[in-house]
């Protein structure tokens, strides 16, 4: 009896996961820009991945495979959240633009919207590096420097 009520509790939790996979592809597919899909994703594929391994240690009973399968999800729990924080930190980095920013944009009109540009703009050219041409001579002589 109890074979076939575990049976049944994993049978229900991994069509769950399934079923949070397919609404993360779905999401992925039809969201508008990268920062929307991310989210889409990560929430779906970590709950989607949660519960199709407690359902495969619910069937797999009392045994190693089933402390290696909570161990895999703690530690997937930890990273999967950890690396779409990365993702989209890379891509803010690598200069794109969030779909809301320019809704936002937009909707304080003509002059307000070039003004907040011109404001991104600003803010990125400041933490730009500077670039340094490369046909300038290098301060080689020992007076400029300090000890």
């Amino acid at each position: 009896m109890t074979d076939i009520l575990a049976n049944i509790v994993s049978g229900v939790l991994i069509l769950a996961g399934a079923g949070f996979f397919l609404t993360g592809a779905i999401g992925f597919i039809r969201m508008p820009d990268l920062f929307t899909r991310l989210h889409a994703a990560s929430l779906s594929d970590t709950t989607g991945m949660a519960l199709i391994l407690s359902g495969l240690a619910v069937h797999a009973g009392f045994t190693v495979a089933a402390v290696k399968l909570v161990f895999l999800i703690l530690f997937l729990l930890f990273m999967g959240p950890a690396t779409t924080h990365a993702l989209a930190a890379a891509a803010l980095a690598a200069g794109v633009k969030p779909l809301g920013a320019m809704r936002h944009a937009a909707k304080k009109g003509p002059g307000k919207a070039a003004d907040t540009v011109k404001t991104v703009a600003t803010s990125e050219a400041k933490a730009a590096p500077k670039k340094v041409p490369k046909n300038t001579p290098k301060n080689t002589s020992k007076k400029g420097r300090r000890r």
